[in-house]
């Protein structure tokens, strides 16, 4: 059974954000992916409680494949999906696509954990927020549960 991918990020590419060869620069898309991450983990932290603020994420490890050339003008969706846990960590992956065309434009796979912002170090996922991973979690041999990290 596959999970579908959650709508994370929808927006344009604008001709400030192009380089000198004329298309979309790296910085852009990473502050796109940034911004759906944000999305994801807010759907899988939920609500927090006054007793659960003071926990928040923190990337660990963030690879970015570029597919197809993303030129001014272009109208991006990007969809997001939990491909793997951990203890304390999620691994999500991200898909930016054409909006009109489908056409993917680049892909993220990103590894998070939860972290305590007090005490600057990793912590478990709550049972709560694990269970809404879970939800997410993506059908394939790399999205078994995986208690290590």
């Amino acid at each position: 059974m596959s999970v579908q991918a959650l709508t994370t990020y929808v927006g344009v590419a604008h001709p400030w954000m192009c380089d000198t060869m004329g298309h979309m620069n790296v910085r852009h898309y990473a502050a796109m992916f940034d911004d759906a991450s944000f999305q994801l983990l807010g759907h899988i932290a939920g609500v927090e409680t006054a007793s659960e603020q003071g926990r928040g994420w923190a990337d660990v490890r963030s690879e970015v494949e570029y597919k197809h050339e993303t030129r001014a003008g272009a109208l991006i969706t990007i969809r997001s999906r939990v491909i793997k846990l951990g203890r304390s960590s999620v691994t999500f992956e991200q898909i930016m696509s054409g909006t009109l065309n489908g056409v993917v434009h680049a892909v993220n796979r990103t590894t998070t954990v939860r972290f305590d912002l007090e005490a600057r170090a990793a912590i478990a996922l709550e049972p709560e927020a694990r269970g809404r991973a879970e939800a997410l979690l993506s059908g394939g041999p790399t999205s078994r549960p995986d208690h290590s990290a």
